[in-house]
């Protein structure tokens, strides 16, 4: 009898959102969980995103989406932005769960991840580094060298949110 794959997903969700934004569109949050369960076994997908009040909408739609939220407090600065840097969570939970799971997706192009993702490949426990774009840090180029870097804006045609209702309005 096969083991069943127990493969986790870590997203930064910031990281994802601002890239694909970037280049003129929006994630469907929901298919994009669906992408992962079904191409690579994701059974958890755990989430990473800044707590702001007045978003519990949006949590909660995350959450029934099937992802599990992990919140990081965030500040506001000066002139008013809201800042939440998830980096050090994603790490931690990816160490905690080391063990729950076969292999990992991280789900960002940020060069701050450059240590844990070059951990797992030497733990064989790597299985992807999902980029929102192709201009990911040059700190991941090298693990493309194996194929580890896939860009999601590749996807685009499959994981946009699409326009729905009368007026057009996309959802959450």
């Amino acid at each position: 009898m096969k083991k069943k794959i127990d493969n986790y997903a870590f997203i930064d969700s910031q990281n994802l959102n601002l890239g694909v934004r970037s280049q003129g569109w929006h994630l469907d949050w929901r298919k994009f969980r669906q992408y992962l369960r079904d191409k690579y076994n994701i059974s958890k997908a755990y989430l990473f995103i800044g707590h702001v009040n007045g978003n519990e909408s949006l949590y909660k739609f995350l959450q029934e989406a099937g992802y599990i939220v992990i919140f990081k407090p965030t500040l506001e600065l000066p002139d008013g932005t809201v800042k939440g840097n998830v980096d050090a969570e994603l790490v931690l939970h990816s160490m905690i769960e080391y063990k729950n799971y076969d292999q990992a997706i991280i789900v960002s192009g940020d060069g701050d991840f450059h240590c844990l993702i070059e951990y797992l490949v030497d733990k064989d426990k790597l299985l992807k580094i999902l980029a929102p774009t192709r201009h990911y840090s040059s700190l991941l180029r090298k693990f493309n060298q194996n194929n580890y870097i896939l860009c999601i804006e590749v996807l685009r045609d499959s994981l946009e949110q699409k326009k729905t209702g009368i007026r057009g309005r996309s959802k959450p």
